[in-house]
């Protein structure tokens, strides 16, 4: 049986092991907060964390994940994570959603992107459009993530 370390918990799995990371999380383990897109890898709206690095969860089999830190939407969100909670806040304070149903993704490749600079640099209009160029919003929000993100960094430096 497969045990998933989800964030920050040992889980055992009693599933297909070729079963994608999203659906452990979703029907599994009752994690609804990571959500089912496109099924393909293209829209980014199933975007988790393995091991600190952004990830298509649809398409990410959970073997690839055992003895890996998984992290999802619900523990980026809490509070205890830093830049989690700084994006959270940006988003709030920039009205950044409109239907919502992509931001889960949205929050956590923002999240893995500003962990992923050093510490204090702010990153430029186009890191940020590169680093948030594999999520879709069907409502186009993007000018208002752009500045969600930007405002995350100020916050972070």
């Amino acid at each position: 049986m497969p045990v998933l370390n989800v964030n920050g918990r040992a889980t055992p799995v009693d599933i297909d092991p070729a079963t994608p990371i999203l659906w452990a999380l979703r029907d599994t383990l009752g994690l609804q907060g990571t959500k089912f897109g496109c099924g393909a890898a293209q829209c980014g709206a199933c975007t988790v964390h393995l091991n600190g690095q952004a990830i298509r969860s649809c398409v990410t089999p959970i073997a690839a994940a055992e003895g890996q830190a998984i992290t999802t939407i619900e523990a980026v969100t809490a509070g205890d994570d830093r830049v989690g909670a700084a994006v959270r806040d940006a988003w709030v304070k920039h009205d950044v959603a409109q239907c919502g149903y992509c931001q889960s993704g949205q929050i956590m490749s923002a999240t893995a992107f500003l962990k992923s600079l050093p510490k204090g640099q702010q990153p430029t209009v186009a890191e940020i459009d590169a680093a948030m160029a594999g999520n879709l919003c069907r409502c186009g929000t993007y000018a208002r993530i752009r500045a969600a993100v930007a405002d995350a960094a100020r916050a972070l430096a």
